[in-house]
């Protein structure tokens, strides 16, 4: 049996982050990562040439700890373009991010589609997104999604591309989740245009993984955590560890299972990649489908090739598309998925082939109103425990969340931390 001064269950960002915290601190720290390869749900598929990310995954340069725990030039950002392509029922129409392209914004305005009463009433919404503190000194009470557009008079097309986005971002189309985590959401998109790293969204994680030197234990499952004598015992499959402290940093389910925990309720997205060898005209930006009644399930979709030309061979062009599991279980068919999202992009998808299907049933935590951002890093039996189920449920979240764990270890333990 291996001895270890902390042993962390899980290399997926919150994992990742929390041993390279502490590692920079100077502890003895072990890494047990039950796949066979680092980054829990952020992976990268190569498949005939292809860099297919599992699930919807992008990366926002304003995350703040994003900054904090990586090395953002390494990963080499393809930005998506600043603004999204809404589908109508006649066209498709351009909405730029007024910050980043001013000038073709009274372009945006003349193509319709909502009215100067609608623009208020966004901007009513959106407002405390752009002032946080100001939204933290009127102590308002967090409300749903739905409830906040509806009070904020949020109406029309501009209604549905807001629902539909934000949909595809925290994979919930009710408009239940928490309006204050989709205002952080906001700030972020106002602050930051989205990207992909060239090597694909694995990179990331692959990244802090480098800094292990060693420390990481690929195809390590823990089944068992047992109190032992100044500490706890691990054990997996035929093997053991003695740890005096252990981080479960498993996906919520998995955390559970190993702790006393509750499980969160989790959405589920299935995404859909097609190669092409014909070229698809438009703007490398993000799409979704602004009518009263879509042909279908996309919820967002994008020439990803046109974003990062790294993901696809020379000459190739890659697709991607997703819409949500429903809470049945139920997946929409490949066929339905394609012809919507070849619909959405005013394309034919006789061109397109199949490359992978992702379902990812465990995808994302539900964030409900009143939004609970800092849930406790240990649990009364004192093991540790982090992920985007202990914070919020993105990137951010999961970074923050293993930092957070991390620090108050070496403060439990008489080490501040650097």
């Amino acid at each position: 049996m291996n001895d270890a001064e902390v042993l962390v269950i899980g290399a997926g960002l919150a994992g990742l982050r929390c041993a390279d915290v502490l590692i920079s601190a100077g502890r003895d720290v072990l890494v047990w990562e039950a796949e066979k390869a680092v980054g829990g749900r952020i992976r990268t598929d190569i498949v005939d040439g292809f860099r297919c990310d599992r699930g919807f995954q992008v990366l926002n340069p304003a995350y703040p700890e994003l900054r904090r725990a990586v090395d953002l030039s390494a990963l080499r950002l393809r930005p998506f373009g600043a603004g999204i392509v809404v589908r109508r029922d006649e066209g498709s129409a351009v909405w730029v991010h007024p910050l980043r392209d001013p000038r073709r914004v009274p372009a945006m305005l003349a193509s319709g589609g909502f009215k100067p009463r609608d623009l208020v009433a966004m901007a009513r919404w959106a407002a405390p997104a752009l002032r946080p503190k100001a939204l933290k000194a009127q102590h308002r009470p967090d409300v749903s999604l739905r409830e906040a557009l509806d009070q904020a008079g949020v109406r029309g097309e501009l209604r549905r591309v807001v629902d539909r986005f934000l949909a595809g971002v925290v994979l919930d189309a009710t408009g239940a989740n928490s309006n204050a985590f989709a205002l952080l959401l906001v700030r972020m998109f106002v602050l930051g245009v989205p990207a992909l790293p060239a090597d694909g969204m694995q990179a990331l994680p692959q990244q802090l993984a480098a800094r292990m030197n060693g420390r990481i234990a690929l195809d390590h499952r823990a089944i068992r955590i047992e109190s032992d004598t100044g500490g706890w015992r691990v054990n997996g499959d035929g093997i053991s560890v003695r740890a005096q402290q252990v981080v479960v940093a498993t996906e919520a389910a998995a955390a559970a299972s190993l702790t006393t925990e509750t499980a969160p309720e989790m959405r589920g997205v299935v995404t859909d990649w097609w190669a092409s060898d014909q070229p698809l005209p438009g703007p490398p930006m993000l799409r979704v489908d602004a009518r009263r009644d879509p042909p279908g399930p996309v919820l967002n979709t994008a020439v990803i090739s046109a974003v990062a030309p790294t993901y696809a061979p020379p000459g190739q062009h890659l697709i991607a598309a997703s819409a949500l599991v429903e809470r049945d279980g139920t997946v929409p068919d490949e066929s339905a998925m394609r012809e919507h999202a070849a619909n959405i992009l005013e394309s034919d998808p006789r061109a397109w082939r199949l490359l992978i299907r992702n379902v990812i049933r465990d995808a994302l935590p539900v964030q409900l109103a009143p939004l609970n951002l800092r849930r406790p890093v240990r649990t009364s039996a004192g093991i540790w425990v982090c992920g985007d189920h202990r914070d919020t449920a993105s990137i951010q979240g999961a970074l923050v969340s293993g930092r957070r764990t991390a620090e108050a270890i070496l403060q439990t333990t008489g080490a501040a931390p650097k």
